[in-house]
């Protein structure tokens, strides 16, 4: 009797696609996996990592200000704070450390992986934020990111668009916005709700028509008071 094959080898198709698929979504292995629970800026995030919430500060990257306590907003960066967005928000994520794990503000300091590809490298190649703080000993990825970053400038991407926008010591506020880089977002808005968090671990923010409000160190930065709840901070009680 005659078999027909041809069921088992769809099935067998199948299975290779299938595990081809997974292979590009899945995390290097020298990476802890991660969620990332929303995107602060262009180069910080909220992850959940090992059941506990961690801000993340993108290693060897910059993007430009979006909720800066006392800076506006700058071009490009609601850009490269919506590109986070579309690219990690609510997504399994790998998040790698380098030497040193934390900044002074206790932020983790990782290069963020989305299956194979990293994510600091992405805002670079599309011109979204620049090659800065570099520090010893977290200089693992530094010359690809240059080489990076040149190519970003050679083609005139993003913020390389705007002549003497980039400055060593970051981005220049006084620099004409092009027409082509406004986004929905007025870049002249600024984000003034101040959100900080107490010595009892509580989130709260700050108006400011608020009491506390000039007395408040800001650790996030809000335009609304609709953000800052999402975020999970509550009103101050004055």
């Amino acid at each position: 009797m005659k078999l027909n094959l041809l069921p088992y080898l769809l099935m067998l198709l199948f299975l290779a696609a299938c595990s081809v698929s997974s292979s590009n979504t899945e995390i290097p292995e020298n990476t802890i996996p991660a969620t990332v629970d929303r995107v602060v800026d262009g180069d910080t995030l909220k992850i959940t990592m090992e059941d506990r919430e961690e801000t993340i500060r993108l290693l060897l990257v910059d993007t430009p200000e979006t909720k800066h306590p006392s800076k506006p907003v700058q071009p490009f960066g609601p850009e490269a704070s919506q590109f986070a967005k579309e690219q990690l928000e609510g997504k399994k994520v790998g998040i790698e450390i380098d030497v040193s794990e934390r900044d002074k503000y206790g932020r983790l300091l990782a290069y963020v992986w989305i299956g194979n590809q990293m994510f600091n490298e992405m805002l670079l190649e599309e011109g979204l934020a620049r090659v800065a703080y570099i520090y010893q000993p977290n200089v693992k990825y530094v010359d690809q990111f240059q080489k990076i970053q040149r190519q970003a400038q050679e083609e005139g991407k993003g913020i390389w668009s705007m002549e003497d926008y980039v400055q060593e010591e970051g981005f220049n506020e006084d620099t004409e916005t092009p027409e082509s880089s406004i986004s929905e977002k007025d870049p002249d808005e600024k984000c003034q709700i101040k959100g900080n968090i107490n010595s009892k671990g509580e989130k709260i923010y700050h108006v400011p028509e608020g009491s506390y409000y000039e007395m408040t160190k800001a650790e996030e930065m809000f335009c609304s008071t609709t953000e800052a709840e999402a975020a999970g901070f509550r009103p101050s009680s004055r």
